[in-house]
């Protein structure tokens, strides 16, 4: 093969770190390994392992299945909890932080330490925990685990150190905050009710101590029973006994009344004067009947009663509607005076808490707002305006507005791209929101130095897609488009969209975006493709549509050849298709047998149609039914701006369309596309009969939100399998790919064989839908969306833990080669080409690599008129898997970028001196280099191999087997640390860096080892360093992998706790406090503490010792490394307390001698003086 000749001068082969010699022979799984063939390549490769180090940064979205709810007045900071464990702590924009419990556990309850800089949670696994908010990585300090008793409510009182716990069984224990142990004072149900009562009250559902007075803790029990308790005399003062049971009760500011609200709808008032009966019953939305009786309400869950200095008392309180009207939505109801207003919710009511102005329980509360915690929103209500408007959210919690179906990350973005998208968002806002602050205005955070622009695209089921700015470690929306606007409203029961059952025909597939020339390309559900440029100016726009027949008549069965290890790299021989061999349909050709089933699936609006600025639809493509059948989903998409070319693939084939000239220049299917060339033996069978159309085969369809409810479509297009290099016995057969799904023939006659349920085709741009095999009513694919709540990773069947079937013996499997990457790029066509030209790279799920040149006109007006000429030029290279990514590079080892067209407006008015021309920008791989010809470096991973080639020669230089065991899900070539690397993430949960162009394997993590579907489906690496995936339904987690942004990840995070003086509390004056009462003082440390109260039983609760600062050292390197490290910082803090020691020990030497010094020269002074002088 073609030597590779050094490209770099003075570098040698000895260069510590980076300079790669001669590589040698071998072929091991999981090292880098050459070509048995000599090669001599010298690239200074400056990657080491060091400049990796991967932790999670920062977790936008609404928590997925909240759970809890608090909030510090003081602070003005708001915690949510969830379900699966998880914490968010909101403060301002741009401080908003995650914490995670390590059991998992659902979090039942949260309590502040009122501006202490910490927070309590209580789990369902019936622990404490103590969180310092102090750092900007929260830990917890200190946990207490109930071992006897099942915990059901916390109460903290303002500025104490012992915390109330309720439990189920009815007894109240005290747990000291400082040092996290039990108290030996419990307050037994026994004890609290009346001993001649027969049955147990039930457990603790409120605590609270009285305003009037901190020795006296009302308890309320969920029978109806409420006691109050003298904490000092250790007895009851009066005992309530209600015959509904209670949910909530809610102190008046001056301790003399309480509010109880019940589970028949009902509110009672009692007054301390006369416990026997409530002062007060209300049925708020209760109506008399025409027979007298109250009509039945459901329970009302919480109630808040607050007073204020202005007007008359808030009670607010959720739920107590009746049970007549089926359907109605969740309220909340806010009564002031006479007044009642119901604020009706789009989702379930979780908790809410009225917002103070102090945080002292015996003042006038004075409330301004109520935070509302739905099922999958957070709103606040503004209380200081009768109409009770709701604050506009700042924080990024409408991601899950329409489940996300896929999201794409870029990095380093042109810095004009996010203001012009805020400018044009922006008038589409929203109207109505309170004009008053966000009132959760806690912590601080101030932009870092690592930042530049970063844009997150999601798509969504409706068919929306959304661009958020996300630089900086924030998120925050500047665009929506509708893709839906470019199609005709189906209308019930009409058209193939309505026969198929299909709910949501315009969920986005992929996305494909060049931030340089603004085009945007949208892959739909419906086997649509959407291409838009973007314009700061309406317009009048005829939408242009294609239709595309692309369809693969035969079937073909697929066997090994001989020479799969080594595939012939021979140029195409005379029985090479033609570049339009295959049947590239026009608009509207349809044949007369089948012309009610070649149409698409949506119509496209054939008026012309007013769109504001924004992206502008130009072109839309569909594939059409064939046979009665829908068209495949399309599987890849690239698209070139420079070029003006549009290509996608499915496991029919491949299709070419230009979009400028709006024709379509190449349909052809795969099979084709070989030539003589074709590594595979295929036998050709009698055509297929037409399917007649039936529900045989079914396609899960966008599932709702929360629901598994099944919506089914159609599909038509085979089952793909995979040949390896190496046969494996079926034994070993324990994971499939999301790239390759297969079933066997005799599927449809044996129900008992089964295709396991795997996802099918993987694209190149962003993670596609994905398809799996489901058995309802025979062979079918479901589409199991990034928001299904059930991930089947209790199912052995769909665990990513299982390795794919490598076998080739069976010959008997019907097979399709989908198409599941394209790349456009200058690249050397041929092997005997001198310069290079526009290529289209084609990937395949067998692992083929396949080249096709391009012949593009240069001039611009020759560009519009003359054709494109597209030959494909025989098989390139074979690789384990499907083929995933591609990339360039010159030969010193640097990413060779796209072309590109500079974005101009084409609805900007016109200027005759300045004529509008298209603008590119070319990156040629013989740019950089001395001689013309010198060839560049092509990257291809797949799902269990990455091979560099030296271009034009064709020859392999490096191969490095990713995986054996497992498969690779996303790839990546990416930039970071000024250089390039290949990121892949695995179906095992590793991620992993590989060193360009040698494969030297730079960090391998196993980051998460149970990876469910979404993840696997939304993971996107980009460049600086970063990558996200839909960790839930309703969140996008970002991580980084490099150490830099590791070493700088607290300052670019907020602080959650900043120093702010604790109000004083307000004089009540003498009159006031002789007759009203002041509230006494009241010691807990006499009563509470181990010298009067004794120690609790060991057996009743077990304290663990949190692990602090250190929790940020589970992603670092394990074993002796991570206790170096550990040690390592112990270290550091203990050399940082005795350096801080020493200096105060010298300040306070300096201020001892100052001192001496003055009172000598005192002395000095008094020494000669009489005593009646002084």
């Amino acid at each position: 093969m073609k030597k590779f000749r050094k490209v770099l001068d003075g570098l040698t082969t000895s260069s510590p770190g980076g300079t790669i010699g001669t590589p040698s022979g071998g072929s091991a799984a999981g090292t880098p390994t050459a070509a048995p063939t000599p090669k001599e390549i010298d690239v200074q490769e400056t990657l080491i392992s060091e400049n990796f180090q991967l932790c999670k940064t920062v977790r936008h979205g609404f928590p997925y299945q909240p759970t809890a709810l608090a909030f510090d007045p003081v602070q003005k900071i708001l915690a949510i909890g969830s379900r699966s464990g998880g914490v968010r702590i909101l403060g301002r924009p741009g401080v908003d932080c995650y914490c995670q419990h390590e059991s998992g556990a659902a979090v039942l309850q949260l309590q502040f330490l009122i501006n202490e800089g910490a927070l309590v949670t209580a789990c369902a696994d019936d622990t404490l925990h103590l969180w310092n908010l102090r750092q900007r990585r929260p830990a917890v300090l200190h946990s207490l685990k109930f071992n006897r008793e099942r915990i059901t409510f916390c109460h903290l009182p303002f500025q104490s150190k012992w915390l109330y716990v309720g439990t189920e069984r009815g007894n109240t224990h005290i747990v000291n905050i400082e040092s996290f142990v039990l108290s030996g004072y419990v307050i037994m149900w026994n004890k609290a009710i009346e001993l001649s009562t027969k049955t147990h009250p039930g457990p603790v559902v409120h605590l609270s101590d009285s305003p009037k007075d901190e020795g006296k803790l009302l308890i309320g029990f969920e029978s109806g029973t409420v006691v109050q308790w003298d904490l000092r005399a250790k007895k009851a003062d009066f005992r309530i006994y209600y015959d509904e049971a209670i949910h909530s009760v809610s102190w008046h500011h001056e301790g003399k009344t309480f509010m109880c609200s019940h589970s028949d709808g009902s509110l009672t008032l009692w007054n301390l004067r006369n416990t026997t009966k409530p002062f007060q019953v209300t049925f708020p939305h209760g109506k008399i009947q025409k027979d007298g009786r109250k009509e039945s309400c459901k329970p009302i869950l919480k109630v808040e009663y607050k007073t204020s200095r202005s007007s008359e008392p808030f009670v607010i309180f959720s739920g107590g509607l009746s049970y007549d009207k089926a359907g109605r939505r969740p309220t909340l109801t806010i009564m002031h005076g006479k007044a009642i207003t119901v604020l009706e919710m789009d989702y379930p009511i979780v908790e809410f808490m009225v917002l103070c102005e102090t945080p002292y329980i015996n003042e006038v509360q004075d409330p301004y707002a109520v935070v509302v915690l739905l099922e999958k929103d957070l709103i606040v209500v503004d209380l200081t305006q009768s109409n009770f408007p709701v604050f506009e959210n700042p924080y990024p919690m409408d991601v899950h507005e329409s489940p996300v179906t896929c999201t794409a990350y870029f990095a380093d973005c042109p810095p004009d791209i996010i203001p012009i998208l805020y400018s044009i968002g922006a008038k589409h806002k929203k109207t109505g929101y309170s004009q008053k602050e966000w009132p959760v205005s806690g912590g601080s955070w101030t932009l870092g130095s690592h930042t530049y622009p970063e844009i997150i695209i999601t798509g969504h089921a409706d068919g929306s897609v959304k661009f958020w700015d996300a630089s900086a470690f924030t998120l925050q929306m500047l665009y929506k488009l509708k893709t839906s606007k470019v199609f005709e409203k189906p209308k019930p029961g009409e058209g193939r969209a309505a026969e198929l059952g299909e709910e949501d025909p315009f969920a986005v597939q992929m996305v494909s975006w060049c931030p340089q020339s603004r085009i945007f390309c949208v892959v739909g559900i419906s086997a649509h493709i959407i291409l838009y440029r973007f314009s700061k100016y309406d317009s009048n726009t005829q939408i242009v549509s294609l239709e595309v027949r692309l369809q693969c008549d035969s079937e073909d069965i697929i066997t090994p050849s001989e020479n799969e290890n080594n595939p012939c790299f021979s140029e195409p021989g005379p029985h090479s298709p033609q570049p339009h061999h295959q049947h590239p349909a026009s608009p509207g050709s349809r044949t007369p047998e089948g012309a009610k089933d070649s149409i698409p699936c949506l119509k496209v609006k054939d008026r012309v149609v007013r769109v504001p600025p924004g992206y502008q639809s130009e072109l839309v493509i569909q594939l059409l039914w064939v046979d009665g059948e829908p068209p495949p989903q399309i599987t890849s998409v690239d698209i070139n701006s420079a070029y003006g070319l549009l290509a996608f693939g499915n496991c029919n084939g491949l299709a070419v369309v230009d979009y400028l000239q709006k024709t379509v220049l190449l349909c052809i299917s795969t099979l084709d596309l070989y030539g003589a060339t074709d590594p595979y033996q295929r036998l050709t069978r009698s055509p297929r009969r037409n399917r007649q159309s039936t529900s045989e085969f079914c396609m899960r369809g966008l599932s709702n939100f929360y629901s598994d409810s099944k919506k089914r479509i159609r599909t038509s297009y085979q089952s793909l399998t995979e040949l390896t290099d190496n046969q494996q016995s079926t034994d070993m057969d324990r994971s499939k790919s999301p790239t390759s799904v297969h079933y066997p023939t005799s599927l449809h006659n044996d129900p008992r064989v089964l295709p396991e349920p795997v996802a099918s085709l993987r694209a190149s741009h962003c993670s596609p839908v994905f398809y799996l095999l489901d058995n309802v009513k025979g062979p079918g694919r479901k589409l199991s969306l990034p928001t299904d709540l059930k991930t089947d990773l209790e199912s052995r069947e769909n665990s990513f833990s299982r390795s794919r079937s490598s076998s080739v013996s069976s010959i008997d499997r019907d097979t399709k080669e989908a198409v599941t990457t394209l790349q456009f790029g200058e690249s050397y066509g041929r092997k005997n080409d001198v310069l290079p030209g526009p290529c289209l790279w084609v990937g395949t799920s067998l692992g083929v690599v396949l080249l096709i040149p391009m012949s593009i006109p240069i001039d611009h007006e020759e560009r519009m008129e003359d054709s494109v000429t597209v030959g494909p030029s025989g098989a390139v290279q074979m690789l384990k898997g499907s083929v995933l990514r591609f990339a360039f590079l010159d030969c010193s080892g640097a990413l060779i970028q796209c072309p590109y067209e500079v974005w101009r407006d084409q609805n900007a008015p016109e200027d005759s001196d300045r004529p509008r021309r298209r603008k590119l920008v070319h990156f040629s791989p013989s740019s950089s280099q001395d001689a013309c010809g010198e060839g560049h470096l092509t990257v291809v991973c797949s799902e269990r191999q990455a091979k560099v080639f030296l271009m034009p020669s064709q020859s392999c230089l490096f191969v490095h087997n990713i995986t054996e065991s497992s498969f690779v899900l996303r790839a990546d070539v990416v930039s970071v640390c000024n250089s390039v690397c290949l990121a892949c993430f695995c179906a095992n949960g590793h991620v992993m860096m590989l060193s360009l162009p040698s494969l030297r394997p730079l960090m391998d993590v196993n980051y998460l080892p149970l990876t469910d579907m979404r993840i696997a489906r939304t993971f996107y690496f980009t460049n600086g360093g970063q990558a996200l995936y839909l960790s839930s339904p309703t969140e996008i987690q970002r991580i980084t992998y490099t150490q830099e942004m590791c070493d700088n990840l607290q300052e670019m995070l907020g602080e959650l706790f900043t120093p702010i003086e604790t109000p004083e509390a307000q004089n009540r004056g003498f009159l006031k406090g002789f007759f009203g009462g002041n509230p006494q003082t009241f010691d807990r440390e006499e009563l509470f503490g181990e010298a009067a109260a004794g120690k609790a039983s060991r057996s009743l609760a077990q304290h663990i010792p949190g692990q602090g600062g250190l929790e940020g050292m589970k992603v670092a390197a394990g074993g002796a490394v991570g206790e170096l490290a550990r040690a390592r910082i112990a270290l550091d803090e203990r050399g940082q307390r005795l350096g801080e020691l020493e200096e105060r020990t010298a300040l306070m030497m300096t201020s001892a001698e100052t001192f001496s010094k003055h009172a000598h020269e005192m002395m000095l002074k008094c020494k000669d003086k009489k005593w009646y002088q002084f």
